[in-house]
């Protein structure tokens, strides 16, 4: 529990930091990927640290159907428990915490996965993330099923306020 309140500051502290950062960096390009209804861009991670124990994922998620569909599990072979998290301020300590019942995408609306919101949780990392390599995840979708997206490593900072991702080619997978 120790390591992941430390893992969640460490998150914490690093966007603080990104936010102090005077100029735009840009991420390597996403792909598109479509499933159903339900179309993912924008996807990238973080580079960490030797032995960092825990890294984010994020994406946005749209949902083009007429019904509901929920994000209920992700996987990834580079850490062994991957979870669906929420990072919300209580008074003045930013709280990160497990979805269980997983992320509800509603129809005909985008669910943003960012830093300090909702995201993709990797716990006990099998080894660093390295800027500038890619990462495959699987991402369980109750309606949409199992979809295999590839998130860009981007710099430590990657995706925080003043930096910009480059838009990136529709294409399905």
């Amino acid at each position: 529990m120790k390591t992941y309140v430390l893992s969640a500051l460490l998150l914490a502290a690093t966007t603080t930091l990104a936010h102090a950062e005077s100029h735009a960096m840009e991420l390597p390009a996403a792909m598109e990927v479509v499933a159903g209804d339900i179309t993912l861009s924008g996807a990238f991670t973080r580079a960490t640290l030797p032995n960092a124990p825990v890294a984010g994922g994020f994406l946005d998620i749209v949902n083009a159907g007429a019904v509901d569909d929920r994000l209920i599990s992700a996987a990834s072979a580079i850490s062994n428990v991957t979870q669906i998290h929420t990072m919300e301020m209580d008074g003045d300590v930013m709280r990160m915490r497990e979805m269980p019942d997983g992320l509800v995408i509603p129809a005909g609306e985008t669910v943003h996965l960012k830093p300090g919101g909702y995201h993709v949780m990797f716990m006990d990392l099998t080894g660093p993330l390295i800027e500038g390599e890619t990462i495959m995840v699987r991402l369980n979708f109750e309606v949409a099923g199992e979809v295999d997206v590839k998130l860009p490593v981007g710099a430590t900072n990657a995706g925080a306020m003043g930096m910009k991702m480059h838009d990136a080619p529709a294409a399905s997978e």
